[in-house]
Protein backbone atom coordinates (compact mmCIF):
# COMPACT_ATOMS: atom_id res chain seq x y z
CA UNK A 1 0.00 0.00 0.00
CA UNK A 2 1.37 3.41 -0.96
CA UNK A 3 2.79 5.31 1.97
CA UNK A 4 2.99 2.25 4.24
CA UNK A 5 6.31 1.95 6.10
CA UNK A 6 8.42 -1.14 5.40
CA UNK A 7 10.99 -0.39 8.12
CA UNK A 8 9.75 -3.18 10.42
CA UNK A 9 9.19 -5.70 7.64
CA UNK A 10 12.58 -7.40 7.13
CA UNK A 11 13.12 -10.49 9.26
CA UNK A 12 13.94 -14.21 8.88
CA UNK A 13 11.24 -16.89 8.97
CA UNK A 14 12.98 -18.31 12.05
CA UNK A 15 15.94 -17.36 14.17
CA UNK A 16 17.63 -14.02 14.78
CA UNK A 17 19.54 -11.45 12.75
CA UNK A 18 23.12 -10.97 13.94
CA UNK A 19 25.53 -8.06 13.52
CA UNK A 20 29.13 -7.96 14.67
CA UNK A 21 30.74 -4.50 14.75
CA UNK A 22 34.41 -4.01 15.59
CA UNK A 23 35.04 -0.35 16.25
CA UNK A 24 37.62 2.26 17.07
CA UNK A 25 36.67 4.54 19.96
CA UNK A 26 37.02 8.08 18.62
CA UNK A 27 38.04 11.08 20.76
CA UNK A 28 34.46 12.33 20.36
CA UNK A 29 32.90 9.24 21.94
CA UNK A 30 29.94 9.87 24.22
CA UNK A 31 30.07 6.98 26.67
CA UNK A 32 26.60 7.58 28.06
CA UNK A 33 25.13 7.78 24.55
CA UNK A 34 26.67 4.40 23.66
CA UNK A 35 25.19 2.85 26.80
CA UNK A 36 21.80 4.45 26.21
CA UNK A 37 21.70 3.27 22.58
CA UNK A 38 21.34 -0.33 23.72
CA UNK A 39 18.34 0.23 26.00
CA UNK A 40 15.55 0.66 23.39
CA UNK A 41 17.13 -2.09 21.34
CA UNK A 42 16.99 -4.49 24.26
CA UNK A 43 13.48 -3.35 25.11
CA UNK A 44 12.30 -4.62 21.68
CA UNK A 45 13.79 -8.10 22.09
CA UNK A 46 17.37 -7.41 21.06
CA UNK A 47 20.54 -8.56 22.77
CA UNK A 48 23.85 -6.71 22.93
CA UNK A 49 27.20 -8.20 23.96
CA UNK A 50 30.19 -5.88 24.23
CA UNK A 51 33.85 -6.87 24.45
CA UNK A 52 37.08 -4.96 24.92
CA UNK A 53 39.19 -6.08 21.95
CA UNK A 54 42.92 -6.75 22.21
CA UNK A 55 45.39 -5.73 19.52
CA UNK A 56 45.35 -3.14 16.76
CA UNK A 57 42.28 -4.33 14.83
CA UNK A 58 39.67 -2.62 17.02
CA UNK A 59 38.99 -1.21 20.47
CA UNK A 60 35.44 -2.46 21.00
CA UNK A 61 33.46 -5.41 19.73
CA UNK A 62 29.67 -5.20 19.61
CA UNK A 63 27.64 -8.35 18.94
CA UNK A 64 23.95 -7.60 18.45
CA UNK A 65 21.11 -10.09 17.92
CA UNK A 66 17.60 -9.02 16.97
CA UNK A 67 14.40 -10.44 15.46
CA UNK A 68 14.43 -7.78 12.71
CA UNK A 69 17.13 -6.40 10.44
CA UNK A 70 16.09 -2.77 10.85
CA UNK A 71 16.79 -3.00 14.59
CA UNK A 72 20.43 -3.78 13.79
CA UNK A 73 20.60 -0.81 11.42
CA UNK A 74 19.21 1.52 14.09
CA UNK A 75 21.66 0.27 16.70
CA UNK A 76 24.57 0.66 14.29
CA UNK A 77 23.53 4.24 13.51
CA UNK A 78 23.20 5.09 17.20
CA UNK A 79 26.61 3.61 17.98
CA UNK A 80 28.26 5.57 15.18
CA UNK A 81 26.58 8.80 16.24
CA UNK A 82 27.85 8.21 19.79
CA UNK A 83 31.46 8.08 18.58
CA UNK A 84 32.21 4.45 17.66
CA UNK A 85 33.89 4.11 14.26
CA UNK A 86 33.36 0.64 12.67
CA UNK A 87 36.54 -0.87 11.24
CA UNK A 88 35.13 -4.32 10.46
CA UNK A 89 31.65 -5.77 10.47
CA UNK A 90 29.86 -9.04 9.85
CA UNK A 91 26.20 -9.82 9.09
CA UNK A 92 24.66 -13.26 9.61
CA UNK A 93 21.65 -15.21 10.88
CA UNK A 94 21.32 -17.80 13.61
CA UNK A 95 20.66 -21.19 12.07
CA UNK A 96 20.40 -24.94 12.60
CA UNK A 97 22.81 -27.00 10.52
CA UNK A 98 21.36 -29.04 7.66
CA UNK A 99 23.29 -31.99 9.09
CA UNK A 100 21.51 -31.81 12.47
CA UNK A 101 18.31 -33.68 11.64
CA UNK A 102 16.65 -35.22 14.68
CA UNK A 103 18.02 -32.56 17.00
CA UNK A 104 15.96 -32.17 20.22
CA UNK A 105 13.68 -29.13 20.09
CA UNK A 106 15.34 -27.60 23.16
CA UNK A 107 18.78 -27.73 21.52
CA UNK A 108 17.37 -26.44 18.23
CA UNK A 109 15.83 -23.43 19.96
CA UNK A 110 19.10 -22.71 21.78
CA UNK A 111 20.86 -22.38 18.42
CA UNK A 112 18.13 -20.28 16.83
CA UNK A 113 17.42 -18.11 19.88
CA UNK A 114 20.55 -18.10 22.07
CA UNK A 115 20.75 -16.10 25.27
CA UNK A 116 24.11 -14.34 25.42
CA UNK A 117 26.62 -13.96 26.93
CA UNK A 118 26.85 -17.33 28.73
CA UNK A 119 27.44 -17.03 32.45
CA UNK A 120 31.06 -17.37 33.52
CA UNK A 121 32.45 -17.25 29.97
CA UNK A 122 33.94 -13.80 29.59
CA UNK A 123 36.57 -14.57 26.96
CA UNK A 124 35.39 -13.62 23.46
CA UNK A 125 36.56 -14.57 19.98
CA UNK A 126 35.00 -14.07 16.55
CA UNK A 127 36.12 -15.21 13.10
CA UNK A 128 34.41 -15.86 9.76
CA UNK A 129 34.97 -19.00 7.71
CA UNK A 130 33.99 -20.71 4.46
CA UNK A 131 34.26 -24.19 2.97
CA UNK A 132 36.83 -24.63 0.20
CA UNK A 133 36.00 -25.00 -3.48
CA UNK A 134 39.49 -25.88 -4.69
CA UNK A 135 40.10 -28.73 -7.16
CA UNK A 136 40.33 -31.91 -5.11
CA UNK A 137 39.11 -30.06 -2.03
CA UNK A 138 35.66 -28.87 -3.07
CA UNK A 139 33.25 -29.29 -0.19
CA UNK A 140 30.23 -28.70 -2.39
CA UNK A 141 30.84 -31.63 -4.71
CA UNK A 142 30.98 -34.15 -1.85
CA UNK A 143 27.90 -36.37 -1.41
CA UNK A 144 25.59 -35.23 1.36
CA UNK A 145 26.23 -38.32 3.49
CA UNK A 146 29.99 -37.75 3.37
CA UNK A 147 29.60 -34.09 4.34
CA UNK A 148 27.27 -35.09 7.18
CA UNK A 149 29.74 -37.68 8.48
CA UNK A 150 32.56 -35.12 8.44
CA UNK A 151 30.48 -32.53 10.29
CA UNK A 152 29.33 -35.02 12.92
CA UNK A 153 32.98 -35.82 13.59
CA UNK A 154 33.75 -32.11 13.74
CA UNK A 155 30.99 -31.65 16.29
CA UNK A 156 32.33 -34.43 18.50
CA UNK A 157 35.62 -32.56 18.86
CA UNK A 158 33.78 -29.39 19.85
CA UNK A 159 31.68 -31.19 22.45
CA UNK A 160 34.84 -32.16 24.31
CA UNK A 161 34.99 -28.49 25.35
CA UNK A 162 31.45 -28.34 26.74
CA UNK A 163 31.46 -26.20 29.86
CA UNK A 164 34.69 -24.49 28.82
CA UNK A 165 33.73 -23.01 25.44
CA UNK A 166 30.36 -22.06 23.95
CA UNK A 167 30.31 -21.87 20.15
CA UNK A 168 27.64 -20.06 18.13
CA UNK A 169 27.86 -20.59 14.37
CA UNK A 170 25.73 -18.18 12.34
CA UNK A 171 25.04 -18.43 8.62
CA UNK A 172 26.11 -15.69 6.21
CA UNK A 173 26.02 -17.18 2.70
CA UNK A 174 24.78 -14.38 0.46
CA UNK A 175 24.90 -11.90 3.35
CA UNK A 176 28.62 -11.32 3.83
CA UNK A 177 32.06 -12.25 2.48
CA UNK A 178 32.30 -15.67 4.10
CA UNK A 179 29.72 -18.41 4.63
CA UNK A 180 29.62 -18.55 8.42
CA UNK A 181 30.49 -16.41 11.40
CA UNK A 182 31.87 -18.23 14.43
CA UNK A 183 31.54 -16.64 17.86
CA UNK A 184 33.27 -18.31 20.80
CA UNK A 185 32.78 -17.57 24.49
CA UNK A 186 35.31 -19.19 26.80
CA UNK A 187 36.21 -19.38 30.46
CA UNK A 188 39.76 -18.38 29.58
CA UNK A 189 41.96 -17.64 26.57
CA UNK A 190 43.61 -21.05 26.85
CA UNK A 191 40.21 -22.77 26.51
CA UNK A 192 39.48 -21.01 23.21
CA UNK A 193 43.04 -21.56 21.96
CA UNK A 194 42.91 -25.30 22.72
CA UNK A 195 39.45 -25.74 21.18
CA UNK A 196 40.32 -24.02 17.90
CA UNK A 197 43.65 -25.85 17.73
CA UNK A 198 42.10 -29.29 18.21
CA UNK A 199 39.28 -28.66 15.75
CA UNK A 200 41.75 -27.71 13.01
CA UNK A 201 43.05 -31.29 13.01
CA UNK A 202 39.57 -32.60 12.29
CA UNK A 203 39.23 -33.51 8.58
CA UNK A 204 36.27 -31.15 8.06
CA UNK A 205 38.58 -28.24 8.94
CA UNK A 206 41.95 -29.61 7.87
CA UNK A 207 40.82 -30.33 4.31
CA UNK A 208 37.92 -27.97 3.72
CA UNK A 209 37.98 -24.85 5.93
CA UNK A 210 39.23 -21.35 5.11
CA UNK A 211 39.33 -18.78 7.90
CA UNK A 212 39.07 -15.01 7.99
CA UNK A 213 40.49 -12.57 10.59
CA UNK A 214 40.23 -13.31 14.30
CA UNK A 215 39.03 -10.74 16.86
CA UNK A 216 39.70 -11.52 20.52
CA UNK A 217 38.77 -9.74 23.73
CA UNK A 218 36.99 -9.80 27.06
CA UNK A 219 33.24 -9.48 27.62
CA UNK A 220 32.16 -6.89 30.16
CA UNK A 221 29.44 -4.33 30.74
CA UNK A 222 29.30 -1.49 28.19
CA UNK A 223 30.51 0.91 30.88
CA UNK A 224 33.56 -1.22 31.74
CA UNK A 225 34.37 -1.96 28.08
CA UNK A 226 34.35 1.72 27.17
CA UNK A 227 36.30 2.64 30.30
CA UNK A 228 39.05 0.26 29.16
CA UNK A 229 39.34 2.17 25.89
CA UNK A 230 39.14 5.77 27.07
CA UNK A 231 41.30 7.93 29.31
CA UNK A 232 39.93 8.86 32.71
Amino acid sequence: MEGQSTVEGVFPAEGLCVLHLFCRVTPQVDVEAVIEAAKPFQGRGGQVVMASILGHKADVGVMALAPKMWMLRELQTAACQAGLDPLYSYVSLTEVSEYADGMPEEVRNTRLYPQLPPEGMNMFCFYPMSKRRQPGRNWYVLPFDERKSLMLGHGRVGREYRGRVLQLVTGSTGLDDYEWGVTLFGRGPDDIKACVYDMRFDPASAHYADFGPFYTGMVASPKDVLASCTSS
